[in-house]
């Protein structure tokens, strides 16, 4: 078994909201929410961002985004996570830098100027709120395997990964989530599908939010999708 590292890409759909304080002055910057408060309701004294996205005006390469993050986390102590990502909200496509490991919402602006010194070039700020919009990210998993094909995440704890034998296009997955999440008993997590780059090729993933999930619900949920597929 053992654990892995690997790049690869996850794409979900959320309703999303802009951040209109602790961000640099005419900035575009995205909240994403907390998929656990969705099913748990938790709520915590302080509330700590889930995932950021800073919308840049031109895209920005994963490499770049990995080598910058390294960079700020050793000159500032951090521990960031950044990952390329692309927004799309009904048909206009938005480019970003997909930041986690922000511990409070003030910090946001300070993060942002440390990637602004480095060059990104933010977009201009706008203003919405609960908007559906699919986001594609590019990013490095870390993940342990518990069983052929069932994966844990090492950096966070509540997500985990099972691989099934073929691609679905995002209508298919749609379709497939809805008829599984009726027909079994324990509904409560949140499902988005993805890929794993591999030295043979590229493993279809789906990756499952939910704390304390057990090796019984994880095999339920990956028969269930290769039934169906």
């Amino acid at each position: 078994m053992g654990t892995r590292e690997l790049i690869g890409k996850i794409i979900i759909q959320e309703n999303i909201d802009t951040v209109d304080e602790n961000k640099m002055p005419k900035t575009f910057v995205i909240n994403v929410p907390d998929p656990y408060k969705n099913y748990y309701g938790r709520f915590t004294e302080v509330e700590k961002p889930n995932s950021i996205i800073f919308v840049t005006k031109t895209p920005n390469s994963f490499e770049k985004i990995l080598r910058v993050t390294s960079k700020i986390n050793k000159k500032y102590n951090l521990q960031l996570h950044g990952a390329k990502c692309e927004i799309t909200i009904n048909d206009r496509k938005l480019n970003g830098v997909r930041v986690k490991g922000i511990n409070r919402y003030p910090d946001i602006a300070q993060i942002q100027q440390y990637y602004f010194d480095e060059g990104y070039d933010f977009a201009k700020s706008e203003k919405f709120h609960d908007v559906d919009a699919l986001i594609r990210i590019n990013r490095f998993f870390n993940i342990e395997e518990l069983e052929k094909g069932i994966y844990h995440s090492k950096d966070e704890d509540n997500t985990y990964y099972v691989e099934v034998p073929k691609y679905m296009t995002w209508e298919n997955f749609r379709k497939i989530t809805f008829e599984v999440k009726n027909n079994i008993a324990d509904r409560n997590y949140d499902i988005a599908k993805g890929i794993l780059y591999e030295n043979d090729g590229i493993t279809e993933i789906l990756r499952i939010v939910k704390p304390k999930a057990t090796i019984e619900l994880l095999k339920t949920i990956q028969q269930k999708y290769i039934d169906k597929l």
